[in-house]
């Protein structure tokens, strides 16, 4: 009993050694990726003598919201933040018909030539026509300077795509979809009222995706959008106030004091175009763990 006894205490020794180590790393990993946060948001609220000196690590030092209202002092800034919100609900909305639609007949067996419609959309994310076809063919097509030049062309993602289609047939039953058909019910009912049911997890996490991804881009408004200021999202709003920052602070000599340091402004706009994803992140933190091991699943 005494020699089970000692066993069982070493034993318990070593998980709580294991445990303890994990802990720390975790911890660690924790403190590496919330440092950068910390640091842009200190510089934000830092005065500018301090950051151009390169004084601000963690803690801001002398505070100063001088670049964030001159963020706010921008009259179109809440309408680049109306457009860029318009745009990303709509973008998400329409990626994620098309990308469950799709996902879900390429998951079916009896549909003919799937591998091939798999094979030809997977090819797509090595092959691109590249920057001046695509503004070509948005000239053609009538839509630079329109909502659509933001919305239709990066809606659906072949990447997500292949998550979804491994997802589905990993985790929905050949045989549930079988007993549906046998009753009556079509592909449109099985997909809203079973496979969807059951795919929250992997769905929450592809709508972040495509969420993230269009709230971050600001490259195709770069190009697109030309004529119509009006329809600038907020990316590439803040993009302008940047560089208006940094020509006028180079104009003046960099004189402390009169304009807005650069490094400031561009600390001050991460913190505005982050905290909204920030905000919505924690909603939906359980579905995107759920998603990601889901969707890891080879099917």
């Amino acid at each position: 009993m005494k020699e089970i006894k000692r066993t069982l205490t070493v034993s318990q020794k070593k998980d709580l050694a294991v445990d303890f180590f994990s802990r720390v790393v975790l911890i660690l990993m924790s403190v590496i990726c919330l440092f950068p946060f910390i640091h842009v948001f200190s510089k934000s609220i830092s005065e500018e003598s301090f950051v151009i000196a390169n004084k601000v690590v963690l803690l801001p030092k002398g505070f100063s919201l001088n670049a964030y209202s001159k963020i706010f002092a921008d009259s179109s800034i809440l309408r680049s933040m109306f457009v860029t919100i318009v745009v990303t609900v709509s973008f998400t909305l329409i990626g994620m018909f098309l990308t469950v639609c799709s996902a879900y007949a390429l998951s079916r067996r009896e549909l003919k030539g799937r591998k091939i419609i798999t094979f030809l959309i997977l090819a797509t994310m090595y092959f691109t026509a590249g920057t001046i076809p695509d503004y070509l063919l948005m000239s053609n097509l009538k839509m630079l300077d329109t909502w659509w030049c933001l919305i239709l062309p990066l809606c659906f993602a072949p990447y997500n795509l292949l998550i979804m289609k491994n997802s589905f047939s990993s985790n929905i039953p050949d045989s549930l979809v079988e007993s549906a058909l046998i009753d009556g019910a079509g592909h449109f009912r099985i997909l809203w009222s079973i496979v969807v049911p059951l795919s929250k997890p992997i769905m929450a996490t592809i709508a972040l995706f495509y969420a993230v991804g269009r709230w971050n881009t600001y490259s195709d408004a770069l190009y697109y959008i030309k004529q119509r200021t009006d329809l600038r999202p907020l990316q590439l709003k803040l993009y302008y106030l940047v560089v208006a920052a940094s020509e006028s602070f180079q104009a003046e000599g960099g004189s402390v004091g009169v304009l807005t340091n650069p490094e400031v402004m561009k600390a001050a706009c991460v913190m505005f175009a982050t905290i909204p994803i920030i905000c919505v992140y924690p909603f939906i933190q359980k579905y995107f763990v759920q998603g990601t091991m889901i969707g890891a699943v080879k099917g």
